[in-house]
Order: structure tokens, then C-alpha cells, then sequence
């Protein structure tokens, strides 16, 4: 099929091309690292900040200890490993967290909080191991556990040996990154710092105005941006018993981080400080993709109880009157009464992992469904109901699964034209670990694949 542009683009009809602009940070602090392209630059301010940018959210039982679920949430986007001597680490000036609403109202109940302290410094480099603390809040009450450390960023063989002899290969640095893996007092396992980045796709193609380069997509050809970059990762491992009720076997979950803001009182001229929200993350996607531009901002700010503002953005997707423009009399995306996206994103599926009548996008996980021994990628619209939208594993193909779906996969009537979306990515150009934490190790930034040896 022919790739079809349209001016109309321009006035609005999509903010799929656009999400990436940029403007000023409204938060105080130091100046943000620079930012690198990336799909996650979801929202002008954040794509000012990266190291508070929240870029993707997993949460799935675990198939070693099915009485466990593992919830990973990354931040900053595209990272580098051969990024020094100021190489990527967790803001010392922010606060990151983790947040699970267990009783529908789509507010925490339990919140596990984690601050980690400015890196040292090495001649003329900064080192990448960060020491931190985590704080699990449960209504009133918290705990806090310190003397957590990091893992290493993946920077060469010479900067994670212990002599500096150059002798420390991939092996060494998966026993390095193993030792980050600590429990806290609550039974739950943790880890913090740099990871492959699990997520795929071809964003190259989808961001110059879904211009999937073998026809409509489904037919493979994709190019995965992702492919060599990394980012920084918080997980935990915990046993479903700690955040689940009696009776209530569907969870919500989300990440955020705060950063500090300087407030002023008009009457003293006294200025004080306070944490606010700069970033969240619930499903994949729906900022980018659900959110229009002038309201991504106000999205990463708010809290889930206040997102039914949203739900007329799901009723009418924006991204489906864009695969008519593009692919005209090809695919026929439904442009209207969406209701099956509003459960989607917002209340979650009925008799798959509802949680109730507030809108919010979670991200939910029904903990009752057990987990999948063979994955198939594109999860529910496959048969697979133990992957996304019911929780995310990191195999899963959300953008295809989500164009899919707003192209009328699971709109009734089904939409049949639909399956023949895609990005032509089908997995992540690396295999994941076997076990906890499960995301891979970042490539060694001496080994560079993003470029070749010059004769």
C-alpha cells in the first residue's frame, strides 16, 4: 500500500508526529543532561528533563515463583553507556516512584519511594554507582531501608575491573549487576541501576507519520530504534499476598517522579520548597498517543483519580483518524464510540482485570491469571491474557498491540483490516535474562555497536 501525507496532519488531526516538541522546565534544581530522541519524549516538559522522565512500565507474575509479581519501571530515555565522563545515572535531585492502588479508587495504597545520592567522582570521570534508600509507605505508615547501592553502568572492561586490567568481560559484569539484587525488610526483592532497554520498535517510521516501511507494517522490515541503547531501571519482586486484598485479585499500577519546586508567598516575599509530580506512567502509550499535545503536560502532573478528563480523548482517538488519512480505504479505523478503548486504558476489561467505575489509566495486572509458558507476543489479541493490557511483560509488542486495537481489534464488530498493522519490529534485538531482574545487561560502551572500527 502507498503512503498516503496529508496536510491535515498540520491542523491537529493527530499529535502522533508532534509529541516531541519541547519547551521550558517548570521545576527547580540543576540543569537536565541532554536529552536524546526517543518515543518517550512524550511531553515538551519532560523531553527538557530525562532523568525524570518516566519512559515504560512492566508488571507480570513470575514464572519461577508464581506467587510473585515483578513490577519494573524505567527512566531516562536512550541512554548511552559510552556517555562519559558525565555518564547516565538516577537524579540525585529527584524522588522515583512506585505506586499500587489495590481497592479501585485508583489512589496508592502502597507506595514504595526510592532517593538515591550523587555519584563520586574519578579523575576526570564520574562513577556510576549510586548508593540509595527506599521508603515503602502503606497508608500511614513507612519504613525506610538504606544502604542500598546500584549497579554499575556497563562502561568497559577496564572501568568494572576490579585492577583496572581490562579483564572485566560480559560475565564479570553480570556477577557486578547480580549484586545489586538486595531484599528489603518486607520480603520484597529490589534492584536499581542500568539495563538494556527492553522496549522495541520502529520509531523512526511510526513518528514520520506512521510511514511503516513495507507496506502497512505487519510484514516485518522494521528498524528497532531502541536496538544498543539503555536506561535506568527500578525493580521489585514482590509477593502477591503484600499488595493484593481478599477477594480483589486485579491490582493498578503506575510510576512518577517529583522533583522540587520553588514557592514564593505573596504576602512575606519568603520562598519555600515543595516535591511535585513532573512525570507518570501507567499504560504504554497513552500520553503519547491518547493525550493531545497542549494537554501532555497537565497529564504528567496529575494523579490517575483525575483522569476522566480523558475519557472523551479514548471515545474519539486521535491516532485512528490518523490511520484513515495515511492508509485511506485501506484499513478503516472506527473513529468513533470507542468504548473498548476506554476499558482499555481507563477502567480496565471486563472478566480479564476491571477494577471498577473510576477511570484512571493503570496499568492493571490480575494476579489470578497465571502466567503464560509460552508468550506470544501480541498477548490478548492472541489468546494470551496473561500479557498486556493485563499487566506487561517485556516481550510484549505494545505497539502493534495498540495500533491493532485502535485500528478496531477489539471494537464490535472486530475490525478484520486491522491485523494488518504493524511496525515491522516483532522483538527486542536482545534476549532477557532468565531470572530477577530479567531485563538484559546494557552493552559495554567500549564495544560501541552503534558504529564500526575505522581501518
Amino acid at each position: 500500500m502507498k503512503y498516503v501525507p496529508s496536510r491535515r496532519l498540520i491542523a491537529g488531526v493527530t499529535t502522533l508526529a508532534i509529541a516531541a516538541g519541547i519547551a521550558g522546565v517548570a521545576t527547580s534544581g540543576p540543569a537536565p543532561d541532554s536529552a536524546t530522541a526517543s518515543s518517550h519524549r512524550e511531553a515538551p516538559l519532560i523531553a527538557e528533563d530525562p532523568t525524570a522522565d518516566n519512559t515504560d512500565l512492566y508488571a507480570f507474575r513470575d514464572k519461577g515463583s508464581p506467587g510473585r509479581i515483578n513490577i519494573i519501571s524505567n527512566w531516562n530515555p536512550a541512554e548511552d553507556t559510552a556517555a562519559g565522563p558525565n555518564y547516565h545515572t538516577f537524579s540525585p535531585t529527584a524522588r522515583y516512584y512506585i505506586k499500587i492502588d489495590n481497592n479501585g479508587d485508583a489512589r496508592p495504597d502502597i507506595q514504595y519511594r526510592f532517593e538515591f545520592n550523587k555519584p563520586a567522582t574519578l579523575l576526570f570521570l564520574r562513577k556510576t554507582i549510586q548508593t540509595y534508600k527506599v521508603t515503602k509507605i502503606t497508608g500511614r505508615k513507612s519504613v525506610t531501608t538504606t544502604g542500598f547501592r546500584t549497579a554499575p553502568n556497563n562502561v568497559g572492561p577496564r572501568t568494572n575491573s576490579a585492577s583496572g586490567a581490562g579483564d572485566c568481560d560480559a560475565a564479570c559484569y553480570r556477577r557486578q549487576a547480580d549484586r545489586a539484587i538486595k531484599a528489603l525488610p518486607t520480603r520484597e526483592r529490589i534492584f536499581a541501576g542500568q539495563r538494556d532497554d527492553a522496549f522495541y520498535g520502529d520509531i523512526g517510521a511510526i513518528f514520520d507519520n506512521l510511514a511503516f516501511r513495507r507496506g502497512t507494517g505487519i510484514t516485518g522490515g522494521g528498524k528497532d530504534f531502541f536496538a544498543g541503547y539503555g536506561v535506568h531501571s527500578i525493580s521489585i519482586q514482590v509477593p502477591i499476598s503484600r499488595v493484593t486484598r481478599k477477594g480483589k485479585p486485579t491490582i493498578g499500577i503506575w510510576a512518577t517522579t517529583e522533583r522540587q519546586k520553588v514557592l514564593v508567598n505573596r504576602r512575606t516575599g519568603r520562598a519555600f520548597t515543595r516535591w511535585v509530580q513532573v512525570s507518570r506512567i501507567g499504560n504504554p502509550l497513552f500520553n503519547e498517543v491518547i493525550v493531545p499535545t497542549t494537554g501532555k503536560d497537565v497529564w504528567n502532573a496529575r494523579d490517575p483519580h483525575n483522569d476522566r478528563a480523558y475519557f472523551r480523548h479514548t471515545q474519539r482517538p486521535m491516532l485512528a483518524a490518523a490511520i484513515n488519512l495515511f492508509y485511506p480505504g485501506v484499513i478503516n479505523a472506527p473513529e468513533r464510540n470507542r468504548s473498548d478503548l476506554s476499558a482499555i486504558f481507563l477502567t480496565g476489561l471486563p472478566k480479564l482485570n476491571f477494577t471498577g467505575s473510576v477511570k484512571a489509566d493503570m496499568l492493571r495486572l490480575n494476579t489470578s491469571i497465571a502466567p503464560a509458558q509460552n508468550e506470544n507476543r501480541m498477548s490478548v489479541l492472541a489468546g494470551d491474557t496473561a500479557g498486556w493490557p493485563n499487566g506487561r511483560r517485556l516481550g510484549d509488542d505494545v505497539i502493534d498491540i495498540a495500533i491493532q486495537a485502535v485500528a478496531g481489534a477489539t471494537f464490535t464488530p472486530a475490525n478484520p483490516n486491522s491485523a494488518a498493522l504493524g511496525d515491522g519490529v516483532d522483538g527486542d534485538d536482545r534476549p532477557l535474562l532468565g531470572e530477577f531482574p530479567y531485563q538484559q545487561d546494557p552493552r559495554s560502551g567500549f564495544e560501541n555497536p552503534k558504529g564500526e572500527l575505522k581501518p
